[in-house]
């Protein structure tokens, strides 16, 4: 890159901060801020979110909290996700509330164990973000040696996180909110014709994927050329988000869950090795581009750029 291609990423690093303290500047209508008072028994809404030791993860939880919501960092990792919600706790700000639970998204048990002390702790919750994941390639590498473990954490950690949390989104007159994390690169053709969508039919793709690399017999002209046992994975919580979000719209005024993914964009993070183009604690705002729809919406879809408390405002695909 050249001197004038740098001074133009600069100034669009710039732009960029200049746009988030904007944006962070407005502040919510008391009306709006349903999270926030009122609630039982913590006064406020409840917000899990996994993998949220570090990177963006962390950050989610970390503006969440600034936002009036009661946070619970989740990581396996314990003593990192403890130092992570001290460090929030440190910083010293008002009414901030949050707190730490060592979870495993592979572990069934875990998942479990977390569920019920959510039930006996907090009665309810009210946001689940499924950020947990992992990722092994580098660079240009593309490896599927670890496939297995990618699927697990990125996809069936996923579907079993949400499926343990949504007895606990009691009816509420403001719905419940889950919030997926996906890549860029899991947006492929495949699985995207949602009159035959189903859920058999995503764990039949990932099986089938995971058989192939077992037997070293997958092939890049059949499945994505890059990242690809991270690709699957995240195209599998692509959609299965939307298969979710089909079967929830039913759902009567009271009682709706509201379900969405997102992609951060290229964020320097340990996942990608810190070659992102900006770091999670710089770009406050996050990008959240949404990839799927509320059915009750008359199916429209877009994307539009999100700070993060809109995960609890409530800025679904459905309000794009």
């Amino acid at each position: 890159m050249g001197k004038k291609g740098k001074e133009a990423a600069r100034e669009r690093r710039e732009q960029r901060r200049r746009e988030v303290t904007l944006l962070r500047a407005v502040p919510y209508e008391p009306d709006q801020r349903w999270w926030d008072g009122g609630l039982e028994p913590t006064g406020r809404a409840v917000a899990v979110v996994t993998g949220a030791n570090r990177g963006i993860g962390y950050e989610i939880a970390r503006q969440l909290a600034l936002h009036g919501l009661h946070v619970v960092l989740t990581s396996r990792d314990a003593a990192r996700v403890r130092d992570a919600a001290d460090k929030i706790l440190a910083a010293g700000e008002p009414g901030v509330s949050v707190e730490w639970r060592q979870l495993d998204v592979t572990d069934a048990a875990s998942v479990g164990d977390f569920a019920a002390w959510a039930a006996q702790t907090h009665g309810r919750i009210h946001i689940l973000v499924n950020n947990a994941g992992v990722n092994f390639n580098r660079g240009a590498d593309n490896s599927v040696e670890f496939a297995e473990q990618v699927i697990q954490t990125n996809y069936f950690g996923t579907k079993r996180m949400i499926e343990a949390m949504m007895p606990l989104m009691k009816p509420f007159p403001h719905g419940g909110r889950i919030v997926n994390r996906i890549g860029d690169a899991s947006l492929r053709d495949r699985l995207l014709n949602d009159d035959h969508l189903s859920e058999e039919l995503i764990d039949e793709m990932v099986m089938k994927f995971l058989k192939r690399t077992k037997q070293d017999d997958w092939s890049p002209t059949e499945w994505p050329q890059m990242y690809t046992d991270y690709s699957i994975s995240k195209l599998a919580v692509n959609a299965y988000t939307r298969l979710l979000a089909m079967i929830l719209s039913d759902r009567p005024e009271g009682q709706k869950i509201y379900i969405n993914c997102f992609c951060p964009g290229w964020v320097k993070t340990a996942m990608t090795g810190w070659e992102g183009n900006i770091s999670a604690e710089e770009d406050k705002l996050l990008r959240f581009d949404w990839h799927c729809e509320d059915r009750g919406s008359e199916g429209r879809k877009g994307g539009r750029e999100l700070r993060i408390i809109d995960i609890s405002h409530g800025w679904m695909a459905r309000d794009l």
